[in-house]
């Protein structure tokens, strides 16, 4: 018998199949291949268009070999630092240092680079710094939170520089400053994109709100060319500072790891926690309220209580299944007795109608109904077959 009933169990099996498992997530599957295809060409492409970015040897798009070419015609020599040290050392009063990522530096380098470039008498070019590295490296200038909206813009101020060139691609990063012996210039919306700010040591320190003047494919629009040559060719020798990741940090700087995530990455992963739970919220709204539903077959009371009892038994759980057994008992107990149902479960009222409906048993029935669990199986089976017989008394009486 046994044998039989298992063998249809065994032909109808509703285990998925690997054609039924693949026919439901192919698409799944399908947008992912995509995703990661597209990710992979589009990073290929940008790092492709970036390469050499804001590096006087290259002559990429984004390269800035044009620039130091014309300065080497005028007699200004380029020499590429990658390091601090180097970038410390180099600075003079004949010496134009330009910091191509000023945010790569750490809050120590940072100050190291601003104590050696104070007092040198030169002059420093900081890039597109934003408030993460302005505050330290010129004090005094601060970063606003919003870009400029337009990239060419016109001088508005009287840097010689500036008015020689006219209007140039400095929209960018704009800064604010608390110098009153400053030039601003290049303004979008009353904040300047490029600020100079002079040195009681005769040197002074420019802050260039975007790096546009300094690509191969923007110098020769505007006059990109003429500020550029103006701003790094007042001194004979052109420092390039490009920091590098690999460059040591400077003593005493325990910058953590989130500390060296970009801003805009912290941004980025709270916009994405916000969507992610609109979607959850849009998602879970759509199913609409839960509605109660008919089964689409009966199931026998039999089957639900030893599919219960299979659970209650799997996890060892005699406490619930005890409890469950002496609330169902006292429930159908309660009206042989005259207790009302809502009282059947308090111990003051069920079990003094239950002795004067046993009248001379004398027995205490509190440990039956209202006592502690079984500790082992054997004594939940025994349980069971006490209340089954208490039940058939009080029925009989």
């Amino acid at each position: 018998m046994t044998t039989e009933a298992a063998a249809p169990n065994a032909a109808t099996s509703t285990a998925p199949t690997a054609r039924t498992v693949w026919t439901r997530t192919r698409g799944i599957v399908l947008a992912v291949v995509l995703l990661l295809a597209a990710a992979v060409a589009m990073a290929a492409v940008r790092s492709t268009e970036r390469h050499g970015r804001l590096d006087p040897r290259s002559a990429d798009p984004y390269g800035s070999r044009a620039v130091a070419q014309l300065l080497a015609d005028r007699g200004v020599t380029t020499r590429v630092v990658t390091t601090l040290s180097a970038a410390r050392a180099a600075a003079g009063p004949d010496t134009t240092l330009l910091v191509a990522v000023p945010d790569r530096l750490t809050d120590g380098q940072q100050s190291e680079l601003h104590r050696a470039t104070a007092h040198s008498g030169g002059r420093t070019v900081l890039v597109a710094a934003s408030g993460w590295s302005i505050g330290r490296l010129a004090p005094g200038v601060s970063a606003d939170p919003a870009d400029s909206l337009g990239s060419a813009l016109a001088p508005a101020c009287a840097l010689p520089e500036a008015r020689r060139a006219g209007t140039a691609d400095t929209g960018g990063v704009r800064y604010t400053t608390t110098r009153l012996d400053a030039d601003s210039c290049y303004p979008s919306a009353r904040l300047a994109t490029l600020l100079r700010v002079p040195a009681a040591s005769g040197g002074d320190t420019v802050v260039l709100g975007a790096p546009d003047i300094l690509y191969n494919d923007r110098l020769d629009q505007r006059g990109n060319a003429s500020l550029a040559l103006q701003l790094l060719g007042s001194r004979p020798h052109l420092v390039w500072y490009l920091p590098s990741l690999s460059d040591a940090p400077a003593a005493g700087d325990d910058k953590s790891f989130f500390d060296l995530i970009p801003s805009g990455w912290t941004w980025a992963t709270l916009q994405l926690f916000i969507a992610a739970v609109l979607a959850a919220f849009w998602r879970g709204r759509r199913f609409g309220p839960l509605v109660p539903e008919r089964l689409p077959v009966a199931i026998r009371a039999s089957e639900t209580a030893e599919g219960r009892a299979r659970l209650y038994r799997k996890a060892a759980a005699r406490d619930r299944a005890a409890a469950a057994l002496r609330s169902a008992a006292r429930t159908r107990l309660a009206p042989l007795v005259g207790v009302p149902v809502a009282q059947a479960h308090t111990p003051e009222a069920l079990l003094p109608a239950l002795s004067a409906h046993l009248t001379g048993d004398g027995r205490d029935m509190r440990p039956l109904l209202f006592g502690p669990p079984p500790g082992d199986d054997t004594a939940l089976i025994a349980l069971t077959d006490q209340l089954d017989a208490l039940e058939r008394e009080v029925r009989r009486s």
